[in-house]
């Protein structure tokens, strides 16, 4: 088996075998490489404002509700593409849907840097998301259509680190970026790269043919199920923790027309000759314990990505360049793992790489619980490590699982649903950590009142000691109220910071038994070996 190229170390030029046609690599790798760049963005512009919403929320004059629907509106669309792009790219092919997705992308950035209003905003982001989303599953079919079996695990490497990296990376670049430029630096960004992106993708990344008999028969009502049954579940996962739950009329009716939805579009599109989207890969053993655990890593991904900077911003008061340099550290755990992770695919079982991956995720997380109001860069250090290396692990290791047994014609619907599985299971993950941030904190400030009364002779010599010190102020003992609640409120909201990173940590150690569950595979091609070798 030939070296891999993708990741820039020296090399021989790849050499093709017996049974893998002649490729022109370099027309090959700058066409996947312009493919790539459009996926970083569209998965950087998920996380990229979350350190910079204040600043968004008051350039733009909207309210502390309105803000949070800068990341929402981009999500919620972005849902339905993902598993679209996959009926489009057989039908246009990938170049034409890729190069849609990339322009559209690009010119909605602009929109949306332009916006004066948080309406508009709201609007140019929902547009964005949902036109962006078609490059993110598009890369991962064309690295396991137009590679051949010896260079997909290189590929694999290659967009694991970018799936991984975008994400993580986006609150440090977003941060940065505002406190050296503005806010709207955020999305102009975009346009540079994004324009280097079509360029490549249009010149070199001509990789297949659509098939235009596919229009025929298109299944509008299965679209129309997919989009109402995604949208109201994503919408009930990111605004439910925010509304009480079902508590809230919009949330119960969105609920129920996500649970009625979902079943009537499966059937649907088991029972269509043409659906809009093909469930039959789930009849693939492999890939449906990959799914699993594709669903697993978005928790562990996005959840890891969402609690830290929370942390920092609320408990330490960092600001956002603050809160970016301590985040870089998952990011180059991630970046260093990748090579050894490449090569580890090619000489060990995936499953043990999975358990492993899982593992080192779950002790990382496992060690945060204990997280202290003194907590810094130093401290969150060793986690970040540990998960930024867990987390690369898992998703490349799931990535060959889930994709390389499949027959080629099911590739780009699976990447499709491969990826949905990701951001829901981000999305499952957030709703469940931001509904027990909000009950934990509430408790353990329960905890705290009622394990320290006012009648208690040491803290009514605090409250007079402080009361003495603020006798300047026109009510020192309301004030001194005040800053005796500060400190057990930021007490209480560290130990439900502690709740949640275990929560992580338990839901990745139990994912880690369940990759068992996936077939034995040859080393190196993610394929099931031959029965006589089981």
């Amino acid at each position: 088996m030939t070296s891999a190229t993708l990741d820039g170390a020296a090399s021989p030029a790849p050499q093709p075998s017996a049974s893998e046609p002649k490729i022109n690599w370099t027309v090959l790798i700058l066409g996947f490489v312009g493919m790539v760049i459009g996926q970083f963005m569209a998965i950087l512009d998920i996380q990229i404002v979350a350190a910079s919403l204040p600043q968004i929320q008051s350039g733009i004059g909207a309210s502390a509700d309105e803000i949070s629907w800068i990341q929402t509106a981009y999500l919620i669309p972005e849902v339905v593409m993902i598993p679209l792009s996959g009926y489009l790219s057989r039908l246009w092919g990938t170049q034409k849907v890729f190069l849609i997705s990339c322009g559209g992308f690009v010119i909605m950035s602009v929109a949306v840097g332009l916006s004066s209003s948080v309406e508009v905003m709201i609007l140019f982001r929902a547009i964005q998301g949902f036109v962006g989303g078609a490059m993110i599953p598009t890369v991962f079919a064309t690295a396991f259509t137009a590679f051949p079996p010896s260079k997909r695990v290189t590929a694999s490497v290659f967009i694991g680190l970018i799936v991984t990296l975008a994400p993580t990376i986006g609150p440090t670049l977003g941060g940065h970026l505002t406190e050296m430029a503005s806010w709207r630096w955020l999305f102009f960004i975009n346009v540079p790269f994004g324009l280097l992106s079509f360029f490549l993708v249009w010149r070199f990344g001509n990789f297949d043919k659509g098939d235009p008999s596919l229009s025929k028969g298109f299944d509008w009502l299965g679209l129309g199920l997919m989009a109402a049954f995604l949208m109201s579940m994503q919408f009930v996962l990111e605004e439910g923790s925010k509304n009480d739950w079902f508590a809230d009329d919009q949330i119960l009716l969105l609920a129920v027309v996500a649970a009625i939805c979902g079943p009537t579009f499966v059937w649907r599109s088991l029972s269509y000759y043409n659906p809009v989207v093909e469930l039959r890969a789930f009849n693939n053993r492999n890939f449906m314990v990959g799914v699993v655990m594709t669903f697993t890593v978005g928790a562990a991904l996005f959840g890891g990505t969402f609690l830290l900077p929370l942390f920092l911003a609320r408990v330490r008061d960092y600001s956002p360049a603050e809160v970016g340099t301590t985040m870089v550290v998952s990011g180059l755990a991630m970046f260093a793992t990748g090579p050894f992770a490449g090569r580890l695919v090619r000489i060990l079982d995936l499953r043990i790489l999975m358990f492993g991956g899982f593992m080192l995720c779950a002790w990382g997380m496992w060690d945060a619980h204990a997280a202290t109001t003194e907590w810094g860069f130093w401290e969150f250090a060793g986690v970040q490590a540990l998960r930024g290396v867990g987390v690369m692990l898992a998703m490349i290791a799931a990535q060959q699982v889930t994709m390389s047994t499949l027959p080629p014609h099911m590739v780009k619907n699976a990447s499709g649903l491969v990826n949905l599985f990701r951001n829901v299971g981000g999305a499952f993950g957030l709703a469940l950590l931001n509904t027990s941030l909000t009950q934990n904190t509430a408790l353990h400030m329960s905890e705290l009142t009622q394990a320290i009364p006012q009648t208690d002779a040491r803290m009514q010599e605090m409250l007079t000691g402080m009361a003495t010190m603020m006798s300047g102020s026109i009510d020192p003992d309301g004030a001194a109220m005040k800053v005796v609640w500060g400190i057990l409120q930021r007490q209480a909201t560290t130990l439900a910071f502690g709740d949640a990173f275990a929560m992580l940590a338990l839901g990745c150690a139990a994912c880690a038994f369940l990759t068992l569950l996936a077939k034995p595979v040859k080393p190196g091609t993610g394929t099931a070996p031959p029965p006589d070798a089981h």
